[in-house]
Formats: structure tokens, C-alpha cells, sequence
């Protein structure tokens, strides 16, 4: 099992698709990188633990706090990351974050088939 972090955004298309990656699959830990009406907006069958953040600041400040969202959290060399949900410049923060954290990622997403790594 490894460890799942996703970019999670306000969209509802994109809140059940996420909802759909955390269910389908066996994940050890799951991380959803979101702001505060993401966090008050999204149930999941399982337990998330959400990285809350401000998408309003410039992007350095944003890939400092959600570096340190997940400091010391992640529990292996690599994690499940889905990028589906979010804007570009949220997606470049989350992947430099976790660069800066020294993990290696394997993009995943849900299809006809389950979830699937891309």
C-alpha cells in the first residue's frame, strides 16, 4: 500500500472523482491538498487527512505550506498523486512540494477500468 495525495478543488465533477480514487483503491494514507470549502464540502467513505491551504497566495508560499503540510507524514519513497482536480498552478505547487520532500510520485487515476497509475 502506499500513500495517495490529491489536489482537491471546489468542482463537483472533480470531488466525486476524487471520492471515487479514495474509495476504489487500498491506500494506506490519504492526503487531499485543498482550502477551506473543500475541506467543509467533501465526504469520503474513509478517513482524509486534509492539507488546507490558501490557492490565493502566490505560488512559493503555497508550495512552502503544503511542504510542510506533509512533512514527516509520508511513509514511503513515493505516493499515488492525482491532479485531476485543481489549476495548474495548484498542481505545480503539490508536485514541487512533494520534489522538495524527496518522495517520487506515480500519477494515478480513475478510469472504466478503476484506478489505474497513468
Amino acid at each position: 500500500m502506499t500513500d495517495l495525495v490529491a489536489c482537491l478543488s471546489s468542482g463537483e465533477k472533480s470531488r466525486a472523482h476524487v471520492a471515487r480514487l479514495i474509495n476504489d483503491a487500498d491506500w494506506k494514507n490519504v492526503f487531499l491538498v485543498t482550502n477551506e470549502t473543500g475541506k467543509n464540502n467533501f465526504k469520503a467513505g474513509r478517513m482524509a487527512e486534509f492539507i488546507v491551504v490558501d490557492f490565493q497566495k502566490p505560488v512559493f508560499e503555497l508550495i512552502e505550506d503544503i511542504r510542510k503540510g506533509l512533512k514527516g507524514k509520508i511513509t514511503d519513497l513515493e505516493v499515488a498523486l492525482n491532479l485531476v482536480s485543481g489549476s495548474g498552478k495548484e498542481h505545480m505547487a503539490i508536485l514541487s512540494a512533494l520534489l522538495k520532500l524527496g518522495v517520487g510520485v506515480r500519477l494515478m487515476a480513475v478510469t472504466k477500468e478503476g484506478v489505474r497509475e497513468l
